[in-house]
């Protein structure tokens, strides 16, 4: 079997789906390339038994075939190669991989590709349709509140629940929650499901830079997002997710509106003299002052800043892990931001001000305990 290939082409779609090979995976010959040509297109897929990638690009090929080549040394090959038409010689006795350039022959082992495991197919399938963009914002506005807590398999992943009015992605680590609703998004046949973060992770990757639709496919055990001539196959979470509704408080008297950079850059440098192992911030809301301050007693660090915001309600002295809310408030892009609360040891809620009419965002952080030093 015989192929030729643009080299910046084919590594070019190798990179794409290239974050799905492990390094040390469950059986070896994941750490290969499937390759399988059928009338001069060049399908590619890569596996870690859990997600599956394929893409697929024209090649110049005589015949139809496939083979099983080492990821890692081909696309480092491919990455010192300048742009040119490379040929792919294969050797099906030996499943031997030569590849010639204008100026070199580079000869690798490959592997039977019959050894490679098959990938599922979605049937039985409820679809919904929705843009790149709107994926992307999704998983970004999600996925960094996951949990990596493998006790907790379901709080791993993003919970997505379709309704016929809207879809509501949400994402938990026990700590904090975010819930991220698209009106624009909607399925008439009601549906959830729990996608595991490094899928997530390779779509956020993957997803062109262009506004293209996604075709997203799911049944019990798989889903499946289909754009551009990239597939993704991965594996559903098969757990429950938390009833995350009843987490989040309803009746918050207490509300602060606040310039979301001013708040991001205060607490970020108070930051650096909170606990390194609590991370703790003290806000102390006075009138329309917010005092945010952190103190290290093991180090004798402290510091403290006043910023003016809005306020109604009563004063309300409450202790946040700083690292979470650098987190949130980083992950927007809102010019304010709305806090509220309703006791000391309660949730508070983290709101955007304002917000694009088909998106409604709700982050949630739970309180640490304050050690009254003052």
């Amino acid at each position: 079997m015989k192929f030729i290939v643009s080299s910046s082409a084919l590594l070019k779609q190798l990179s794409a789906i290239n974050g799905v090979v492990t390094t040390n995976p469950v059986v070896p010959i994941l750490e290969n390339f499937l390759f399988e040509i059928k009338d001069s297109e060049l399908t590619i897929t890569a596996s870690d038994l859990q997600t599956s990638m394929m893409t697929q690009i024209h090649v110049e090929a005589k015949e139809d075939g496939n083979i099983a080549v080492p990821a890692r040394i081909l696309i480092e090959t491919l990455k010192n190669l300048p742009e040119q038409p490379v040929t792919f010689s294969i050797d099906h006795d030996t499943y031997a991989v030569e590849i010639s350039s204008d100026n070199g022959r580079y000869r690798l082992a490959g592997e039977n590709a019959t050894d490679f495991p098959k990938i599922p197919t979605v049937s039985n399938a409820t679809s919904v349709d929705m843009s790149t963009e709107v994926l992307s914002s999704a998983i970004a506005n999600t996925i960094f509140a996951t949990s990596s807590d493998e006790l907790r398999p379901a709080m791993t992943g993003v919970y997505i629940n379709l309704s016929p009015t809207n879809t509501t992605f949400v994402a938990t680590d026990g700590h904090r929650l975010i819930r991220y609703r698209r009106v624009d998004v909607a399925s008439s046949n009601g549906a959830s499901l729990i996608i595991p973060r490094k899928a997530l992770n390779l779509l956020k990757s993957t997803l062109p830079s262009e506004n293209v639709p996604v075709s997203v496919e799911f049944n019990q055990s798989n889903a499946y997002f289909k754009f551009g001539n990239i597939k993704m196959i991965c594996r559903l979470i098969d757990e429950r997710f938390p009833d995350y509704e009843n987490v989040i408080p309803v009746d918050n008297p207490n509300k602060m509106t606040i310039d979301r950079a001013e708040l991001l850059g205060s607490l970020r440098r108070i930051a650096i003299y909170a606990n390194k192992t609590t991370h703790q911030v003290r806000l102390k809301l006075t009138g329309s002052e917010l005092m945010i301050s952190a103190e290290d007693l093991d180090f004798s660090n402290e510091a403290n800043e006043r910023l003016s915001c809005d306020h109604e309600g009563e004063d309300i002295e409450i202790g946040f892990n700083a690292k979470f809310l650098v987190e949130m408030l980083n992950n927007l892009s809102c010019k304010e931001v709305s806090l509220k609360f309703s006791a000391p040891n309660r949730a508070g809620l983290i709101l955007p001000v304002e917000q694009d009419p088909n998106e409604d965002i709700l982050m949630l952080v739970m309180p640490v305990m304050l050690n009254n030093y003052v």
